[in-house]
């Protein structure tokens, strides 16, 4: 672990988004002046997330909104992660997802069938929802107690957002299986090994030449441990100085924030 910035450029870069690149509607310090130096160079960028609120759509309107000119391509989120591994692994499942409109238009045109009866479901899809309740909460204990398979996009306690954060999709995983007394089966956004592959097929470069930076231990870092890519944890978002000294995850770099991505001059 060296704390301080690179002492190279990278092939290629991944970035999070939510505390990492911008925190609510305001993008972080350096954040526009990172990426533009980067793609000035040649370097491929994209931008990853567990959150699956926004589509990629969005979410890339979201950052050229605020001064990153993005396309969609450039954005992987976990739902699209999501569609893409059941298209390859359950194209005639029936999906009962626990999630909001995003997530569900994403899978939607992706031409996966989705399904609001318990009893007609294949596989009960756990997603961060703000909606979620008592009914949505029995939906998937019929489901799941019925025979059903049981994924989730992301295992994220909470997101962050200015001054707190909002209860994630790990909250929703753990009162499913406590009630269901059945573990969730597969989480496919990061740190999981079909986020990683998704994302250095996105890049076409090789792993060992990818920077992964982000704010979360358990989720960017874990991403680039899981991948054989490199790590840069900025100190913007989710995790503290004291929170790291008590981790046993290592990142290859510590910075304050995404403007000491790049190398000295």
């Amino acid at each position: 672990m060296s704390v301080g910035r690179p002492d190279r450029l990278f092939a290629g870069y991944a970035f999070d988004l939510d505390g990492t690149v911008y925190l609510g509607e305001a993008l972080l310090l350096g954040a526009r002046e990172t990426v533009e130096a980067l793609r000035r160079a040649g370097r491929p960028v994209v931008f990853l997330s567990n959150n699956p609120l926004r589509t990629r759509e969005e979410y890339a309107e979201k950052l050229s909104r605020l001064g990153i000119p993005t396309d969609v391509y450039q954005v992987i989120n976990s739902s699209h992660v999501l569609m893409q591994y059941l298209q390859r692994t359950a194209a005639e499942a029936r999906l009962l997802v626990i999630g909001e409109r995003s997530v569900k238009e994403e899978l939607s045109r992706g031409g996966l069938r989705l399904t609001e009866d318990p009893r007609a479901t294949d596989i009960v899809v756990a997603c961060f929802d703000r909606t979620f309740d008592y009914h949505k909460l029995q939906q998937a204990f019929d489901a799941i107690r019925g025979g059903a398979r049981f994924i989730a996009t992301n295992g994220d306690p909470y997101c962050p957002i200015p001054g707190g954060g909002l209860p994630d999709c790990g909250a929703i995983i753990a009162a499913i299986e406590a009630c269901t007394g059945h573990q969730v089966e597969e989480v496919v956004g990061k740190p999981s090994a079909v986020m990683a592959k998704v994302l250095t097929e996105r890049l076409g470069i090789p792993a060992s030449d990818t920077l992964v930076v982000g704010d979360r231990l358990e989720t960017d870092v874990a991403l680039a441990r899981t991948g054989g890519m490199r790590s840069a944890l900025v100190l913007t978002g989710a995790t503290s100085r004291e929170m790291l000294a008590q981790s046993a995850a290592s990142p290859d770099y510590v910075l304050p924030s995404i403007s000491e991505v790049l190398p000295e001059a």
